[in-house]
């Protein structure tokens, strides 16, 4: 099943699955272990490949929480799911919430800060099972939405991504366990967020998937207006357009729309 990244001739859906009181979306809904272990479940059923599940918002503004309260909120759900028929990722930059959740059997480490926390980049080199995605993001959480500017955008992000991947491959990660993401919304106004969309293709260069993570983001609602919970159609149609630029993963909350939406793209690629 963890090669599936890799094999797969279609995009793979990452199904968000926050276990959070503040998250942007849907902060609060899931905060309950059991509460998200059963809309994990809906979302497999749904379609998602791969769970993304997360402990700390890092939505812009947000605040940090403690190491025993981030683990307290992932691990038991990653339980839940290990050695079952899906992927399982943990959205962390904290080393020892990766290293116990790598115990705990999940596949894949998102890391928003791209392994440059302390231990981060030792914790998961030490390990040679996990995938591992480096995003890209200026600044932090709580600061990344004031003001963020680049020399240019789309090479600013590539260089980035690219000195991430040389020093996690020194650090002893092969390159086959890595993926990238440019960061869409962290660090980003929305013209940023729109040339990394329309030149996403470029990260290809890079060889390693591209994950996209566009759903319900503020980018949406400022070209649409609706609000945070009424942005399925905008985010189906980011998500698509990832894809067809070279995306090979879409982290998103609508799960069954995302992958009918991905079906016809699939089936028209199959046939052409």
């Amino acid at each position: 099943m963890r090669h599936q990244i890799h094999t797969s001739r279609r995009p793979l859906v990452m199904g968000i699955v926050n276990v959070t009181p503040d998250s942007f979306s849907d902060g609060g809904m899931f905060s309950s272990t059991s509460d998200a272990v059963a809309y994990a479940k809906k979302l497999v059923e749904a379609g998602a490949d791969i769970l993304d599940i997360g402990g700390e918002s890092t939505r812009p503004g947000s605040s940090p929480v403690s190491i025993d309260e981030e683990l307290k909120r992932v691990i038991p759900v990653v339980e839940a799911f290990a050695n079952k028929d899906v992927l399982i990722s943990v959205d962390t930059s904290k080393a020892e919430v990766m290293r116990q959740a790598i115990d705990a059997g999940v596949d894949m480490i998102n890391d928003v800060n791209a392994l440059r926390a302390c231990k981060a980049l030792e914790t998961v080199a030490e390990n040679d099972r996990v995938f591992v995605c480096l995003m890209h993001m200026q600044g932090s959480p709580a600061n990344m939405q004031k003001n963020p500017q680049y020399i240019n955008t789309v090479q600013d992000v590539y260089d980035f991504l690219q000195d991430r991947i040389q020093v996690s491959v020194a650090a002893g990660i092969l390159k086959h366990r890595l993926i990238i993401d440019p960061g869409f919304g962290f660090g980003k106004t929305l013209q940023h967020n729109l040339a990394l969309l329309n030149k996403l293709k470029c990260f290809t260069q890079l060889n390693v998937p591209i994950l996209a993570g566009l759903s319900r983001k503020s980018m949406l609602g400022a070209m649409t207006g609706n609000a945070v919970d009424q942005r399925i159609h905008e985010s189906v149609a980011a998500a698509l357009l990832a894809v067809i630029n070279g995306a090979r993963i879409v982290r998103v909350h609508d799960v069954k729309a995302t992958k009918d939406a991905l079906s016809i793209f699939t089936a028209m690629q199959e046939n052409s």
